[in-house]
């Protein structure tokens, strides 16, 4: 145990400087953000006031402190909405609340969503935490169907037809899926069918959604229809990762104490324009066009493409409509402060997010402290699930359509415009299914929807998935990624090899060259190492 625990940290450190230190430029978008600005951002026509009343739901999909940046995304844009006016009463939160008292937390009672940040956490009306975070009550809430409740304060977004709603939601997620802390997932039909009934009901004037997390362009592409007085803006597209930022490595990088990112690329971006501006004079419009420019991260391999889905003419409106605005920022329009200024040097993959902070809760601990223990063990768990879903998905996938054709289907990606799947139940369906026999996707694993998607698109049976998924998982990881500790995934035995696993997270670090193309890691690993902890590392793998 002891050399495989000491391997495992030695390729942890050499994998992380390969996420910490890539660099490729991949994203398009205009450099020349003098006439970028002047161009993007007309003086809108300014109405005194908005009309209606203004409503707020906001959701954190996640727990665990690792996750402590999706929490304090949610509490920072209480603290601005509060700041704009709205009330209490028409603001309903959702957080699992386990980060601000977290034993992890290096300042207890407080949550920071940037380095120099104050506490968000204050103040925060807690309506749903813990199991109450669920998708059952988060659909109710927006429905404004108090009986649908079980749980929590019973708050819901009891809205009239001159109402303006925004929703903001942040967490994990994956192709046509969103993550929460508690079973099932949030799938993007059950979502859009929520939003149509909503507006059936001719309960809203017009309602605003912001979405972080991966791929949650999928979320709408698609789905959401025109003529229904939504508009939406997305982290990343359809197809790729959103980033976590404010993260231990980063420039600015969150105070010392601290071994987790802060916040996330497109929600931090948001929330900073809005604490700028005077938002009777600012649009949504402006807001995206801004928030997509920061979050592609000036045109480097840390970012992803913010998109917007829905009725477009709502983007004329001001933020004002939906957020309020601070009294404080009257004198500051958004020509007179530039938003584009403050970017961070690097971002964090989403899904990379919880190794980081292993590896820098390993990296700070005493040696031979139980600290140090937990950390090496939480990255030897985190690892085994990701290997056990990747190589199992393959083999399902092998199972189902053969060796040739398996990668092509399973990696398959629809025309932009197309949903993800045809047939949602089918989706459900198999999902359960290969978890009934592999273990859970959890946060990591809801990057393959895509490829269950397409697995029901090709027409395979809830019974043929049984059959492959049986014979595929004959051994699952008893921990708490694979492992559904809150539903009814069952436990396995944690029987994985020594060689299995150093193999397996080999072939993952090498996988990242395909994700960040080009690789400078050298530096990165002197950053985040020293010759001594590296030396001690090789000790004891050879011995």
């Amino acid at each position: 145990m002891k050399n495989l625990s000491a391997a495992a940290s030695l390729l942890l450190l050499v994998s992380l400087a390969f996420v910490a230190g890539a660099r490729q430029i991949f994203l398009r978008l205009p450099s020349d953000r003098g006439s970028f600005i002047d161009r993007a951002f007309p003086e809108p026509d300014v109405d005194d006031e908005a009309g209606g009343t203004r409503w707020a739901v906001l959701i954190a999909g996640s727990d665990g402190y690792w996750n402590y940046r999706h929490q304090a995304d949610i509490c920072h844009a209480y603290q601005i909405l509060k700041k704009g006016g709205l009330k209490d009463e028409n603001i309903i939160v959702f957080m699992y609340d386990d980060i601000a008292d977290n034993e992890e937390n290096p300042r207890p009672g407080i949550i920071i969503n940037k380095p120099d940040g104050d506490d968000v956490y204050k103040g925060v009306p807690k309506d749903y935490t813990g199991e109450h975070v669920n998708v059952n009550n988060f659909l109710a809430a927006i429905l404004g169907n108090k009986s649908a409740i079980t749980g929590g304060s019973g708050k819901v977004v009891d809205s009239g037809p001159n109402d303006h709603i925004f929703i903001y939601y942040s967490d994990h997620g994956g192709p046509g899926v969103l993550g929460m802390p508690t079973n099932p997932y949030l799938y993007a039909d059950d979502l859009i069918d929520t939003l149509k009934k909503k507006y059936a009901s001719r309960s809203y004037k017009s309602l605003v959604f912001y979405l972080e997390a991966c791929e949650s362009g999928s979320i709408f592409q698609g789905l959401l229809p025109e003529g229904i007085n939504i508009y939406a803006t997305t982290a990343a597209n359809a197809e790729e990762s959103s980033w976590g930022t404010y993260c231990p490595g980063e420039e600015p990088a969150p105070p010392a104490e601290y071994e987790t990112c802060l916040g996330d690329l497109y929600s931090v971006a948001w929330m900073e324009d809005s604490e700028k501006h005077n938002l009777r004079t600012e649009t949504l419009h402006q807001q995206y066009e801004l928030v997509k420019t920061r979050t592609a991260s000036d045109n480097s391999a840390y970012g992803s493409h913010v998109m917007q889905f829905g009725d477009m003419g709502l983007s004329k409106d001001r933020l004002f409509s939906y957020m309020g605005t601070n009294p404080e920022n009257e004198n500051f329009t958004v020509g007179s402060v530039n938003s584009l200024l403050s970017m961070p040097s690097r971002a964090v993959n989403q899904r990379d997010a919880d190794l980081l902070h292993f590896w820098d809760k390993f990296r700070k601990a005493p040696e031979g402290s139980l600290r140090k223990h937990e950390a090496q063990k939480q990255f030897l768990e985190a690892m085994s699930h990701r290997v056990h879903v990747d190589s199992r998905m393959k083999l399902v996938g092998k199972l189902l359509f053969g060796m040739e054709r398996s990668s092509e289907i399973l990696q398959a990606v629809r025309p932009a415009g197309q949903p993800l799947v045809d047939d949602w139940t089918c989706l459900k369906k198999l999902v359960r299914t290969f978890e009934t026999h592999c273990g859970c996707l959890s946060q990591y694993g809801m990057k393959h929807m895509r490829s269950i998607a397409n697995i029901c698109n090709a027409g395979i049976t809830d019974e043929q998935m049984a059959e492959a998924a049986a014979q595929a998982c004959d051994r699952v990881p008893s921990n708490r990624w694979s492992s559904l500790h809150k539903g009814s995934c069952g436990h396995g035995e944690n029987t994985f090899s020594f060689a299995y696993i150093i193999g397996a997270i080999f072939a993952w670090f090498v996988s990242l060259q395909t994700q960040y193309r080009s690789l400078h890691a050298l530096d990165s690993f002197m950053y985040h190492s020293n010759s001594a902890f590296f030396f001690f590392l090789l000790k004891n793998v050879v011995v």
